[in-house]
């Protein structure tokens, strides 16, 4: 299965978001750039964004009916053939829409596992995204039977299409069992494959999608994991050995968190998020240079607490310290300062590292290094040494 369009050729979309009284515009507008950067991903260009400020979304088609006329007379004259929305919609929010719009609907869960499906290489990884779509699929079966209601008459008309909407919900249901029992058996071999790492403390790279834990893994593992300034350019876990001055542990990197991130991936992506459960220190990698890091970090925080792991000790490395720039709110010149003007004494004082055991690098550059890799060193020891009293011959 691999979602419901292709990319034979790059197409144009629209994007829709709602105002809230949960999600303010400044909120609105940041998620719909995240929108566009994840249907730049999926190979889309976005070429118009609408909101609409609501006390609440409508139920019967998310948003009010003034806006769907303002976005449907946008995509007549400009022939759009997408429209994405921010949010997860009900199957029949979606339903409503396409009859409205007359065209192609995603909604961010499904840009999302589309995504997933784009960059899935190994086994284990399409099993999980195949089992992610047709858990998506399944409540919305309806969609695609659509054109049943365009034909008059209802005797022999209802009765075969219901029942082979029925058919395709116990295929699907059968290949979700099927996917399950799949994944089970992965899950088993992963976890004899751990059970067989041996006695090592292990470490988990973690954070928002796109912040460069790949570029860590690789600077420090001296390995070659796939890295792209694009989100979720890593989808499987790797695990490498490391050594610091003779101290041996495993590393391992991890898929990116992001806001909204659909249930069906968190439930799929059990096994690979496994390696952050069963991790002995989790390295909170962050893109210091993002203007809502902040917010990125309760999010990863929020998602590491949901799968179990909210207790193991935990890091913060800032990130790409190089392409920071920051505007202090007291001060009358607004100039943005860039991150040449800062040394790395000045990070240390900043009021998000105040209160947390916290390092500043560049992997791309190659910054401070040195103390990050002292870091590690320290807390993997102090991890070994109480582990293992009587095993500390390593140093």
């Amino acid at each position: 299965m691999s979602g419901y369009y292709t990319h034979d050729e790059v197409e144009k979309a629209v994007l829709v978001g709602v105002i809230t009284s949960e999600q303010t515009e400044n909120q609105a507008k940041e998620y719909l750039d995240e929108l566009a950067f994840l249907a730049k991903t999926a190979g889309v260009e976005v070429v118009h964004s609408f909101t609409q400020k609501l006390p609440q979304t409508i139920s019967k088609t998310f948003i009010g009916s003034g806006k769907i006329a303002e976005i449907k007379e946008y995509i007549d004259a400009a022939e759009i053939k997408l429209v994405i929305f921010d949010d997860e919609l009900t199957p029949s929010q979606l339903r409503n829409l396409e009859k409205e719009f007359a065209c192609k609907l995603l909604d961010r869960t499904n840009l999302i596992l589309d995504i997933f499906a784009q960059r899935a290489q190994t086994a284990h990884a399409k099993v999980q995204v195949e089992l992610a779509q047709y858990q998506y699929l399944l409540p919305r079966l309806t969609r695609m039977w659509t054109h049943l209601e365009r034909q008059q008459g209802g005797i022999g008309m209802r009765g075969p299409g219901e029942t082979e909407i029925e058919t395709d919900r116990r295929v699907i249901r059968d290949k979700i069992s099927l996917l399950k029992k799949q994944l089970e058996k992965i899950d088993r071999q992963m976890a004899t494959q751990r059970q067989s790492r041996g006695n090592m403390i292990r470490v988990a790279l973690v954070g928002y999608t796109n912040v460069g834990k790949s570029t860590i893994m690789n600077m420090i593992s001296k390995s070659e994991v796939f890295a792209e300034n694009k989100l979720f350019a890593t989808l499987d876990t790797t695990v490498r050995k490391v050594v610091i001055d003779n101290l041996p542990f495993l590393l391992s990197d991890t898929v990116g968190f992001i806001r909204k991130l659909p249930t069906h991936l968190v439930e799929s992506f059990k096994s690979t998020l496994d390696e952050v459960r069963e991790a002995d220190i989790l390295l909170h990698v962050v893109d210091i240079s993002h203007k809502n890091f902040q917010e990125h970090i309760d999010v990863v925080r929020q998602t590491v607490s949901d799968i179990g792991a909210g207790d193991k000790p935990t890091f913060l490395i800032f990130n790409k310290i190089d392409a920071f720039s920051y505007t202090p709110k007291d001060e009358d010149d607004l100039t943005p300062k860039l991150s040449d003007e800062y040394s790395l004494d000045d990070f240390k004082h900043m009021y998000f590292a105040r209160q947390e055991t916290c390092v500043f690098i560049s992997a791309k550059h190659k910054q401070n290094i040195e103390e990050f890799k002292q870091l590690l060193y320290d807390k993997v020891k102090e991890m070994h040494a109480i582990r293992y009293p009587y095993n500390n011959f390593l140093y």
